[in-house]
């Protein structure tokens, strides 16, 4: 596994596969800094299966076939993890559209997260970059697209 730096591996039943459900522990890291992007060491561990979008896909192979009692870490370029930026996600919304959107009234500021709709009528996630009486600009792309990352894990269970 491409960017793998640090392994500890106990001897205990099971390794990680496909449709695993986990108990599990891990850091999401910005490569560039080391600024914790999420982290559940020092708290609660999370529970999650893979293969059901709890978890990035990126991120999930990165756990297949490891042990349960590992400590793994893994060093991801932006085509590892969260892919490239798009500029096609960067997208203008007439203010009209926006505001019948999102009822108009609320204190929207840049940098905010905001559901709208998508053409085929799903919602879809984006980051607000700019407001103004005309327009709203919007990034579609992932927060993490184009960021290197450090995720670390350490598998606690397997079910």
């Amino acid at each position: 596994m491409a960017g793998m730096t640090s392994t500890t591996l106990a001897a205990a039943p099971g390794t990680v596969s496909a449709d695993s459900h986990l108990t599990l522990h891990y850091r999401i890291s910005l490569g560039e800094s080391g600024e914790d992007v999420i982290s559940t060491f020092g708290g609660r561990p999370a529970t999650l299966q893979l293969g059901v979008g709890q978890l990035a896909e990126p991120l999930e192979r990165c756990l297949i076939g490891l042990p349960e009692g590992a400590h793994a870490s893994f060093d991801l370029a932006p085509e590892q993890a969260y892919g490239p930026r798009n500029p096609a996600l960067l997208q203008q919304l007439p203010r009209a559209v926006f505001d019948a959107n999102t009822g108009g009234d609320a204190d929207y500021r840049p940098g905010d997260p905001i559901e709208v709709p998508a053409p085929d009528g799903r919602r879809c996630a984006g980051v607000l970059k700019a407001l103004d009486e005309r327009h709203a600009l919007f990034d579609f792309n992932h927060p993490l697209a184009g960021r290197r990352i450090r995720f670390e894990v350490e598998i606690l269970g397997i079910l």
